[in-house]
């Protein structure tokens, strides 16, 4: 079907300040969304309160309002700009929010604006915590045990039938907000009426606890010919309990087996189809416990959200590009994938031959008072992604991406203390920023994985990754670097460790194990990221570095310039460097 001739203008909603659970990610969808929907010829209205944003700058929209992002403020652009369309699915919650007060209030019916991307029936079916749990069950997927509450009384009510521990979700919140774990009265009270009070309306999902159980996600792109596509499967490292925010995260999932991973994804099919997405990307998370298979339903974000931003760089799949072309009245297979070429259509299912690891920068150092505990709501202030050739060195490529001083799986606790093995167990347990170097110690004082499992109930397939690479380690600690063969070399390469740490356990310097690995001919090579995983020849400029035979980077004879990124965000360093870096690539290209 091809684009609607009706629509002249549409109004895009940003997503505002960055706060915590909700980031540079929106800029990355809203000014792809801009470009987008700016090539089809339509006339685009933007309307966000950060100013220091790709998305707001001049070149991006036909008209750009820094202004609140509030539904009043709103009211009086449209009234100005008379857009003929609302995308309200590029800006995050925020902008969701938003876009319901308009409808609610009649701005939207008033001014003859519809809503696109998403319908107000779609958003309040996903949304809200009580629409969203009769409709999965209507379609026969399971659900943790849980119900509404609207006040403290009902929430006790609904808690004597769940028991402790407690999982409180806020409807409309963001980044999990005011959500958490109750394991007692005390806390169960506090959070209630916090969460009460940051829902926008006044409801809480009070939920049976299903810590420890493994947590899935699905981003899933749909258009209104009901055609279907998995971007890709995500993993969470850490169990449930931990907002998926916080949580190291996988693309693709490691531990499915190809039967699970279909019944998941049907599921996620039946989810979108349901709730009524018929056009754009959704986030669709499931939990699975481990001992039994059993397959639950935990949320779905009827919008471009931060895994759709982390599902677009592992893939090279445009979510947000094609979700506004989609939002028009395009197809999936009208669409061409810019990436291979237009050698595949965006109906092609992506496929990677590499692994994506995502590690969450929390910034507790600044808030020495914060609970650094990490539950359902989300507490990190920036991550950081790095691809490899397997998990064990996407792993340690990203720890060393957090920039925290880490040179990789570094260990940090002082294993000849007294207090070594109660320290080591008592972190394995509780959640924080640093338990997965906690993990590896435990496996360096000799924990089997057996019982780091028993503690950590992180799966039994990710803590062999890293028992093989503390075992790695042992095996050359103390050694010479000139008894390092190019095997060798290349197998501890190929597992993500840095000339930095190796030089740590082979007693000498980072450069002559650089000058090692040169005489050996052990060298990092480039590999493309094409989402069809090499099927076609791409010459897509979007590389990572690996340890393999064929390099793909193919670089010119030209003249080169290197920028150098900020980084993952932090507290006093954000979004501002990631607009510095645009400008500067931009204006030297002109050159």
């Amino acid at each position: 079907m091809p684009k609607r001739q009706d629509l002249k203008s549409i109004l895009i909603i940003g997503a505002g300040p960055i706060v915590i659970g909700q980031a540079c990610e929106f800029d990355y969808s809203g000014a792809q969304a801009c470009k987008a929907l700016r090539e089809e010829g339509y006339r685009v209205i933007l309307v966000n309160s950060n100013p220091a944003t790709i998305m707001t700058d001049p070149q991006m929209a036909d008209a750009t309002y820094i202004e609140p992002i509030e539904w009043r403020t709103v009211e009086k652009i449209i009234e100005v700009e008379k857009p003929d369309a609302l995308l309200p699915t590029m800006g995050g919650q925020t902008a969701l929010n938003c876009a319901l007060d308009l409808e609610r209030h009649g701005v939207l019916e008033k001014h003859g604006v519809e809503m696109i991307g998403a319908k107000k029936e779609a958003i309040d079916k996903a949304e809200d915590r009580d629409l969203f749990r009769e409709a999965m069950l209507k379609i026969g997927l399971d659900m943790p045990k849980a119900a509404v509450a609207h006040t403290l009384e009902e929430a006790f009510v609904i808690q004597e039938t769940v028991g402790y521990p407690t999982v409180i979700r806020p409807s409309f919140t963001m980044g999990g907000s005011g959500g958490g774990i109750a394991f007692n009265k005390e806390e169960f009270v506090e959070i209630c009426e916090r969460g009460l009070d940051l829902s926008p309306t006044n409801e809480l999902l009070v939920e049976e606890s299903i810590l420890g159980w493994k947590e899935f996600e699905m981003e899933v792109v749909r258009d209104t010919k009901d055609n279907c596509i998995i971007i890709c499967s995500i993993e969470n490292f850490d169990p449930m309990g931990i907002h998926t925010g916080d949580s190291i995260t996988v693309a693709p999932a490691q531990t499915l087996t190809d039967k699970e991973y279909q019944v998941m994804r049907n599921a996620s099919l039946a989810v979108l189809r349901e709730i009524g997405v018929d056009t754009g990307g959704s986030n669709v998370q499931f939990a699975v416990n481990p001992e039994n298979g059993r397959l639950t339903i935990i949320e779905m974000n009827p919008r471009v959200s931060r895994s759709s931003a982390l599902a677009s760089k592992a893939t090279g799949f445009p979510i947000a590009r094609v979700a506004a072309k989609l939002a028009v009245g395009y197809t999936l297979d009208e669409l061409d994938n810019d990436i291979t070429g237009g050698k595949t259509p965006a109906s092609f299912e992506p496929s990677i031959d590499y692994v994506v690891t995502k590690i969450p920068r929390f910034a507790f150092e600044k808030f020495p008072k914060a609970d650094d505990r990490l539950t359902t709501q989300m507490k990190s202030v920036g991550e950081v992604m790095a691809m490899g050739s397997t998990f064990q060195e996407s792993l340690q490529k990203a720890l060393r991406g957090l920039e925290t001083d880490k040179v990789g799986l570094d260990p940090i606790v002082d294993l000849n203390a007294d207090d070594a093995r109660n320290k080591i167990r008592s972190e394995c347990i509780t959640a924080r920023g640093e338990r997965i170097f906690y993990l590896a110690d435990a496996f360096r004082l000799g924990m089997s994985l057996e019982e780091v499992f028993d503690l950590s109930k992180v799966d039994p397939w990710f803590l062999a990754q890293i028992e093989d690479l503390v075992s790695s380690e042992m095996q050359i600690n103390g050694g010479s670097i000139s008894d390092i063969e190019a095997s060798e070399m290349f197998a501890l390469k190929r597992k993500g460790f840095s000339d930095a740490r190796l030089g740590q356990l082979l007693n000498c310097s980072e450069s002559s194990v650089r000058e090692r690995r040169k005489v050996l001919n052990i060298k990092p090579v480039f590999k493309r990221v094409d989402s069809c995983a090499a099927e076609f020849d791409t010459q897509t400029a979007y590389l990572y570095s690996t340890y393999q035979q064929q390099c793909e980077a193919n670089p010119t004879d030209k003249k080169k310039i290197m920028i150098l990124g900020g980084g993952p965000n932090r507290i006093g360093q954000g979004i501002e460097f990631d607009y510095c870096c645009v400008h500067a690539s931009l204006a030297l290209r002109e050159d």
